[in-house]
């Protein structure tokens, strides 16, 4: 199968550190030229791939400081998508830039699909997905697309990761973990004082955005004076073994409806348990009792670190490669292909007919 697969250029791909998004795309992608597919990859200049690289710009925008407007970059990548679909290119498009595509897509012959990688909930969405109803969209969780019912879902598909990218190392745990973002809907400030609360040292490893740099300054980094509290600051995938495996738990106290949580996953292949605020994609990435304790505040978060020793990690791992798999999401994306494409087929035949 020819197959395009178009990022956005905020990080590369796979990005040098945070990003999520890129990060899927990127083993999404491995995962299909492994597969025996032709695939062309959409991304900045600085990405490392197995597929065919196109890039719109020589440098991910976020180490970028030249560039001010992201928008007009991302509109040239997708004209050269169109220029390529014109000379029949690709058999399937498969795009990760949330409604971008939609209108200019919509109006051409190749068959194409979005994942949807953010928060739908605002009401600036209902209109969107109320115009392109139509429109082929995979959900990251089934929570995520609740507030959209009107959208055209064709499945639900979780991510995966590579089965041994990250993997269980023979440390002791001693400490409790946040990784990930620091920002007020992942609940840092909760995870602090449900560490504090329970008498186990906290290690964070974060990045902070721009935005978020006044509630990292206001709130969080006054809660780290406290000498069992350390931040480690941003981390890449060579670290995280180490550090998750050394977690006797990650926490991710949420306060927003999360629609996927990479970190969940990535904790569950170094067979580290998660706890987690009953919020957005928890429960259906988490097995409650199992690979880790799904809470409702910092009460239950508190109580459910004490019920970790019955938990075992050996299991916790075993469930992510049974579940969280790159090969097992690579899989599902060819299918949902294989259903586009046929469903596309009778009605290029019908309009040959017609003719």
């Amino acid at each position: 199968m020819r197959i395009a697969q178009v990022a956005p250029l905020t990080e590369a791909v796979p990005p040098k550190l945070y990003g999520g998004t890129e990060r899927v795309v990127h083993w999404l992608t491995e995962e299909l030229v492994a597969l025996g597919h032709d695939v062309t990859l959409f991304a900045s200049g600085d990405s490392l791939t197995s597929a065919k690289l196109d890039a719109a710009w020589p440098k991910a925008l976020r180490l970028d400081g030249s560039v001010r407007d992201p928008n007009a970059l991302h509109i040239v990548m997708l004209e050269r998508v169109l220029q390529k679909c014109d000379n029949e290119e690709f058999d399937l498009l498969h795009f990760h830039l949330d409604y971008y595509p939609f209108s200019l897509f919509s109006r051409q012959p190749t068959p194409f699909i979005t994942t949807l990688h953010g928060r739908l909930d605002l009401p600036e969405h209902q209109p969107v997905f109320t115009t392109f109803a139509s429109v082929p969209v995979v959900s990251i969780s089934d929570s995520q697309r609740r507030p959209v019912p009107q959208a055209n879902w064709i499945n639900t598909i979780h991510h995966g990761l590579p089965e041994r990218l990250l993997t269980p190392l023979p440390v002791k745990p001693s400490y409790l973990a946040v990784l990930g973002r620091i920002a007020p809907e992942k609940g840092v400030d909760r995870a602090i004082r449900i560490a504090l609360r329970c008498g186990l040292p906290l290690k964070i490893a974060a990045k902070v955005d721009v935005a978020d740099q006044d509630y990292f300054n206001d709130v969080i980094r006054p809660m780290m004076d406290h000498p069992s509290i350390e931040f480690i600051g941003e981390i890449g995938d060579q670290q995280k073994s180490e550090f998750l495996s050394g977690a006797r738990a990650l926490l991710l106290p949420l306060d927003w409806p999360e629609p996927f949580g990479l970190v969940m996953i990535e904790a569950m292949a170094c067979g580290t348990p998660v706890i987690a605020y009953d919020r957005g994609s928890v429960p259906e990435i988490i097995d409650d009792g199992l690979t880790g304790f799904i809470v409702d505040d910092e009460d239950t978060a508190v109580a459910a670190v004490g019920r970790l020793s019955g938990l075992d990690r050996r299991a916790v791992r075993a469930r992510f490669e049974a579940r969280f798999t790159a090969r097992r999401m690579a899989l599902d994306y060819l299918a949902a292909y294989q259903s586009l494409i046929e469903a596309r087929e009778p009605r290029i035949k019908l309009v040959s007919a017609g003719e």
